[in-house]
């Protein structure tokens, strides 16, 4: 069971993250099986669909070097997927501290909108 999100709705999609081992970096599964670090990179799924998804990846895990493999419910957006969650936009968005400790391989973040 996908225990960090088992209230996903019947309807919708998710994508998969985990964390890559190497560095701890926050990853997310693409079209083609590999691991990306961006959600824009991320393959949506059918809810219906992820319990397997989950299954199979966290099987996976060792040999892709990750760890901490969970499904993550989206909304679709022109800009691509957006979690539902907040802790999960977190996550997604990279670190919620001042760009003076962000560190050096950390994307920079979005223009925000309206400024």
């Amino acid at each position: 069971m996908d225990r960090r999100n088992n209230r996903r709705d019947a309807e919708g999609y998710s994508v998969v993250t985990a964390n890559r081992l190497l560095d701890g970096r926050i990853v997310w599964l693409d079209e083609h099986g590999k691991w990306q670090l961006t959600i824009a990179s991320a393959r949506l799924f059918p809810n219906g669909e992820m319990e397997e998804v989950i299954h199979h990846q966290n099987a996976r895990a060792a040999a892709d070097e990750v760890v901490g493999v969970y499904g993550v419910q989206v909304e679709q957006t022109p800009d691509g997927p957006c979690p539902r969650t907040t802790r999960e936009r977190i996550r997604a968005d990279g670190p919620s501290v001042h760009a003076e400790f962000t560190p050096l391989w950390q994307p920079a973040p979005a223009a925000i909108k309206g400024s």
